[in-house]
């Protein structure tokens, strides 16, 4: 896998370039800034703010921000996370100063135009209640709301209908002092570009913006309390997810979460959970589990749709798999097939130009530093059988659990 090469602009903005030979170049700008660090009055703005910073600069009114890279079959978007804000562009190589110029203008001189803040609000309105209506997606966003009752981790990215109309243009300036500074912010560009070239164009492009330093940091603070809650919900099937708080991304033990994770429910059709629940007993069509690893804490938890007939048959079948995990370290032949998978995995991904951009940017702003994909492998080959073992003694105990269970209503 290509090099990438770190450097600090003068006003303290952390900068990666991976050298990527392709017509298509990438760049994202990855930001600190999520619905975690909303204050209480101020749920969904991370997510507000990132829907509005298309909405016009100091020099560009929206239809010219929407379409300078759509001109030319290039792409601009968005997302918000619970910690995180990554606006990227894709475009081809001869574009990379428009590229620049844009992202830099959309990230730092957005105006927030007051009439397009009122229109949006309606729109953001619309994607809640699109999730309300969709249960299978809805109980991923209640969950966390759940393991971290108390904290503003758990809260919707989206926020609520009545948050959202009352959030307003000083909030989002008020949001930005604190959350859009120095530390806080990464730039990322994977190309077909020399490095001179790269560092010139991060100079004259995102250089020139004052960055305050950081003075604001969001700290976990709910007690564990785990239990189990039943909603009854007009649908067809049961949804159930049952989870367990872990810890956070700097964790020593995080890359055997990752790989247990992976055994357990992850993308490939040989999981555990998959092959047993699905494909040995014939239920629950939709059946995974995922791990959330957040700066300070995370969670790992098992999700399954199925027939309401079938809800407790699949539970009981899904906590075997994780006493087994428990209790049997994996063989040597299955655990070099799950290293190879996870490693496999992570390459196809890696292969994803922005992927890739995305990733060394997150990597810069929680890590400071991006580790080879050669590295990474090797750590994952250093894992051990016990590794495992005690990865899911420590953090999946059964009276550690959080179940929730959206019922098919009578």
């Amino acid at each position: 896998m290509p090099h990438t090469h770190c450097f600090t602009l003068p006003n303290g903005l952390r900068c990666a370039f991976q050298y990527k030979k392709s017509t298509v170049a990438h760049m994202a700008v990855a930001i600190k800034a999520g619905s975690r660090d909303e204050l209480e009055h101020q749920q969904g703005l991370a997510h507000f703010i990132e829907h509005n910073l298309f909405k016009g600069t100091e020099k560009r009114k929206a239809y010219h921000v929407l379409s300078r890279l759509d001109d030319v079959g290039g792409e601009l978007n968005a997302y918000t996370s619970k910690e995180e804000t990554i606006i990227h562009a894709s475009f081809l190589k001869t574009d990379f100063r428009r590229a620049a110029d844009l992202l830099a203008d959309v990230v730092f001189k957005s105006n927030f135009p007051v009439k397009e803040l009122e229109k949006e609000k309606e729109v953001i309105k619309d994607e809640i209640h699109s999730y309300l209506d969709s249960p299978g997606d809805r109980i991923f966003d209640d969950y966390e709301d759940f393991i971290f009752a108390g904290d503003a981790l758990g809260r919707n990215i989206l926020g609520t209908p009545k948050s959202v109309d009352g959030l307003t243009r000083e909030d989002i300036f008020e949001f930005q002092g604190r959350t859009y500074t120095a530390e806080r912010i990464t730039l990322s560009i994977v190309g077909p570009f020399g490095q001179q070239r790269v560092e010139q164009m991060a100079q004259e492009f995102f250089a020139q913006h004052q960055l305050n330093n950081n003075t604001w940091e969001s700290h976990f603070e709910a007690p564990n309390k785990p239990q189990r809650r039943v909603e009854e919900v007009a649908q067809f099937q049961d949804h159930y997810i049952i989870g367990w708080r872990t810890p956070g991304i700097h964790h020593p033990q995080r890359r055997a979460l990752l790989l247990l994770n992976n055994v357990l429910g992850g993308p490939g059709m040989n999981n555990r959970l998959g092959l047993n629940i699905r494909e040995k007993h014939g239920i629950a069509y939709n059946i995974e589990s995922f791990l959330n690893l957040y700066s300070d804490i995370g969670l790992l938890g098992i999700y399954l749709g199925c027939d309401p007939s079938q809800t407790e048959r699949a539970a009981v079948l899904a906590a075997k798999e994780v006493k087994k995990l428990q209790e049997q370290r994996l063989g040597t032949l299955q655990l070099s097939k799950a290293k190879n998978q996870f490693i496999g995995q992570m390459a196809l991904a890696e292969e994803n130009g922005l992927n890739a951009c995305i990733g060394a940017g997150r990597a810069l702003l929680y890590f400071d530093k991006i580790n080879s994909f050669e590295y990474v492998a090797a750590q994952m080959q250093g894992i051990t059988a016990e590794d495992l073992m005690e990865a899911a003694q420590d953090f999946l105990s059964p009276d550690q659990g959080y179940e929730l269970i959206y019922k098919k209503a009578e």
